[in-house]
């Protein structure tokens, strides 16, 4: 067979190949991937739930029906209802909001925090790398529960001090991973060649050791997703969080503990909530960091 007639059969399958629908090759990668596909699912389902509560449930989160109280799921009641009679399904939905916006908070912290402190230490060195990095050895010497419970107990209750308590505990991770990138990239050849033509430290800082620098920082931002939201929900549950009787992920695990011989739903199906929505912040966290890689 000749090369012509070889190129000649050949041709129509690489046109056919590349003229395959973009949606069939988005379900080949749903197919490949279904784990990441549901996780983001279910993080899409829970930014729904704390942006727009009122299209998963019409129910009062705040409305008491003793004459339905300690109900197990049904159709009326999903998730069935609690000492007071609240629907607990509403109750979820409606915690959704303020368990997500201090866990973000905390993310923010700890991100802007820490990667201040590792631009700093990584970029100046000498004198000033030794002590930040000798104070965040400290810090992570300390369990990060403790930490968070130290800093909460200064502050006092509610949930913005809950989140500012677990990001401060995170600063010293994050600065970690962005001081030990920014050693890296400062002795790459374009930011010698950006330092030789004259241009200022914080130019050279902020254009090209930063932005080559963020990528492994934001991936461990993204998998701090779930640290943030278990932390979260462990000092809610031990009542640092809101205050009764606003929903959240984990008061309302500590509401039904006392009650769970009887009454299991109070503490498990919120727990479960919990669970996925760490295990699904983690899934997309790892991706993200196989991305990364794969780019690199």
């Amino acid at each position: 067979m000749t090369e012509t007639t070889q190129l000649a059969i050949g041709r129509p399958a690489s046109l056919v190949s590349d003229r395959v629908p973009g949606g069939a090759t988005a379900l080949r990668g749903v197919v490949a991937r279904p784990t990441l596909t549901l996780a983001v699912l279910w993080l899409a389902l829970v930014v729904v739930a704390a942006l727009l509560p009122g299209a998963l449930t019409h129910l009062d989160p705040l409305a008491a029906e003793p004459a339905v109280k300690l109900t197990a799921p049904d159709a009326a009641h999903w998730f069935g209802t609690d000492q007071l009679g609240r629907d607990l399904y509403a109750r979820v939905v409606h915690g959704t909001a303020l368990t997500l916006q201090a866990a973000i908070l905390a993310i923010l912290i700890g991100l802007v925090g820490g990667s201040v402190v590792g631009l700093l230490a990584g970029f100046v060195g000498g004198v000033v790398d030794t002590v930040l990095m000798r104070v965040a050895d400290v810090l992570l010497a300390i369990p990060s529960l403790l930490l968070s419970l130290t800093i909460v107990t200064v502050l006092g209750f509610g949930t913005v001090n809950v989140a500012v308590a677990v990001g401060v505990a995170s600063i010293a991770t994050i600065a970690r991973i962005m001081r030990s990138e920014v050693v890296r990239v400062r002795t790459a050849p374009y930011v010698e060649a950006a330092t030789a033509n004259g241009n200022r430290w914080w130019r050279v800082l902020l254009v090209h050791v930063l932005p080559n620098a963020a990528g492994p920082v934001l991936v461990l931002a993204a998998l701090e997703f779930g640290t943030a939201i278990l932390a979260v929900s462990s000092l809610s549950f031990l009542g640092y969080g809101a205050q009764p009787p606003a929903p959240e992920w984990g008061s309302l695990v500590s509401t039904g503990r006392d009650l769970i011989a009887t009454s299991w739903w109070l503490t498990t199906i919120p727990g479960l909530v919990i669970a996925v929505t760490v295990l699904a912040g983690n899934r997309v966290a790892r991706a993200l960091d196989t991305e990364r890689r794969a780019v690199r």
